[in-house]
């Protein structure tokens, strides 16, 4: 590999860190087909997605049976479908849109990597990579397991798997294997420990062919480019290889079979051999060759021009991203922690990381303003130029475009229906029930002027209920006054001074003492007349 690096204008990748997601301890993450929704799994269990357009989170899903760590997570197709495998050997999986469990199924061994079926909008079938045993077809219906080839024996007819050491619980114990579909779910590729990619149609368990690795080392991953004409593998040698895969994308099975009957005079092994060589051929190889690092998640771009991988030393966040000739064109670095995942977003130049301590680092590309991308005329000057105006130029309809007759038809209906086909979904067929956004659900907030009021009524109403042995009232305000005391009022609130009785309301007053008292109604009229005396200015 040409270790120099190329310059980066040349290519449109990120760059630097444009921000961070933060919701508990986050472990690995996917995205939907379009890019528009980020799935995360957390260390509690839990699956968060995000809107990737606004950056907030638009749904979490959570089982009450499951609070282990997520170890990967999958999107169906259309992305209605989510697929999650945790530590307590379960796989789960979601309802999107409803947020609601389908289903939940416990294996025998803790699963690694699990992945939906990619030829379905809602797939019934995944593949899982369990802890210590072979790659499996689950199906997530009936719950029905089938254990994958993971070898092929050289001095037997047909493909066994190795003898190993047993389990405590009598299951053959391997090596972590890495496997995975091909892009419409037809094949699956594994990838063992002897260095060997094995070509299988699961429908039937049967071994088509084996590819070699040069090194024989122990590979980690395998995993295929959007479109299906790449495969990228990382060994434990501490090289990312990519194969160009030379079987057609559609009825790959058959022209397996094809190849197979050319091959008849071989023994089995040299046979599988002899077709694998026609199945993937070494395309380029990636590796650091000073540092030696191993790599973490490493996995193509969008477009597949692009690989990118991780270091998986301790205490650094760095990515290294290549382009598809085998130039490193540039080296990310990021905080002091270490990175457990990555992924690129399928349209954007974005890369999204996922550091030891649970946050989601999200790569853009380092842009600069242009000004002339808003004014296609608008013209950056190095220094003030003197400039003279036209005599028409600030007219409404200057007199050079009054001449030209117009050009566009404006009878012509403009189509605001018709979505056009993106170039970069080339097996999508623009189905409209793929979900590509959730609608937000808005809590309320109780305002904070309701709360104050509430809060008030509720201490009156105690103050009220608890009693009191003066005789107060409550004033308009809320505050308790006593008329026998406080000072009169105003309806405005303001305080008014008592004015001095008359001589002629004070012998009034003397005279009602020394009469005896009479009924009530009688006294109630005379109360008032000497109240309203009182009121009297002299």
């Amino acid at each position: 590999m040409n270790a120099s690096i190329i310059d980066p204008l040349q290519g449109d990748f990120p760059e630097v860190i444009e921000e961070y997601l933060e919701h508990g301890c986050m472990k690995c993450i996917a995205f939907n087909r379009r890019g528009t929704l980020l799935a995360a799994g957390c260390n509690d269990g839990s699956c968060v997605i995000w809107d990737f357009e606004t950056r907030g989170i638009a749904k979490i899903l959570h089982d009450d049976e499951c609070s282990s760590p997520i170890t990967s997570i999958c999107w169906s197709k259309y992305g209605h479908r989510i697929l999650v495998s945790a530590a307590d050997k379960s796989l789960i999986l979601w309802d999107v849109m409803s947020g609601k469990k389908i289903t939940r199924i416990v294996l025998q061994q803790t699963p690694l990597q699990a992945r939906l079926h990619p030829g379905s909008s809602t797939p019934s079938l995944c593949l899982a990579c369990p802890l210590s045993c072979a790659p499996m077809i689950v199906d997530l219906n009936t719950g029905d397991t089938t254990l994958l080839k993971v070898s092929v024996s050289e001095t037997c007819n047909g493909p066994t798997p190795p003898s190993r050491n047993k389990c405590s619980d009598g299951i053959t114990s391997f090596t972590p294997t890495a496997a995975c579909f091909n892009k419409y779910g037809t094949l699956v590729y594994v990838g063992n420990s002897k260095g060997e990619i094995l070509v299988i149609d699961y429908k039937n368990g049967d071994v088509h062919a084996v590819v070699p690795i040069s090194g024989g080392s122990v590979i980690k991953n395998i995993v295929f480019s959007r479109n299906g004409q790449y495969l990228l593998t990382n060994s434990n040698d501490r090289i990312i290889r990519i194969y160009e895969n030379l079987l057609p994308l559609k009825d790959e099975v058959r022209a397996l079979d094809d190849l197979s009957g050319n091959h008849n005079d071989l023994n089995n092994i040299e046979n599988l051999k002899a077709v694998g060589s026609k199945c993937l051929t070494l395309f380029r190889e990636f590796q650091d060759s000073i540092t030696k690092v191993h790599w973490k998640a490493p996995c193509f771009s969008g477009d597949g021009e692009w690989v990118v991988g991780g270091s998986a030393s301790k205490g650094e966040h760095k990515i290294y991203i290549w382009d598809r000739a085998g130039h490193l064109v540039k080296i990310l670095e990021g905080p002091k922690e270490a990175l457990i995942d990555l992924a690129w977003h399928p349209v954007h130049p974005i890369v999204v990381s996922v550091s030891l301590n649970g946050l989601v680092y999200i790569w853009a590309k380092d842009y600069t303003e242009n000004w002339s991308a808003f004014a296609p005329d608008f013209k950056e000057l190095e220094e003030n130029e003197e400039y003279v105006e036209r005599e028409d130029e600030f007219d409404l309809i200057p007199e050079t475009e009054k001449v030209k007759g117009p050009d566009v038809d404006e009878d012509e209906e403009v189509d605001i229906v018709t979505v056009e086909k993106d170039a970069t979904f080339s097996d999508s067929d623009m189905s409209q029930e793929e979900l590509c956004y959730l609608p937000s659900t808005p809590s309320r907030d109780v305002p904070e002027q309701q709360e104050k009021c509430v809060e008030s009524s509720s201490k009156l109403l105690d103050s009220n209920n608890t009693g009191s042995p003066l005789s107060e009232e409550a004033g308009p305000n809320g505050h308790m006054m006593n008329h026998a005391s406080s000072p009169l009022e105003d309806d405005a609130g303001r305080m008014k001074r008592k004015r001095k009785p008359s001589e002629k309301v004070l012998e009034l007053q003397a005279e009602k003492v020394k009469k005896p008292s009479k009924s009530s109604k009688s006294e109630k009229p005379k109360s008032k007349s000497l109240a309203d005396q009182d009121n009297v200015v002299l």
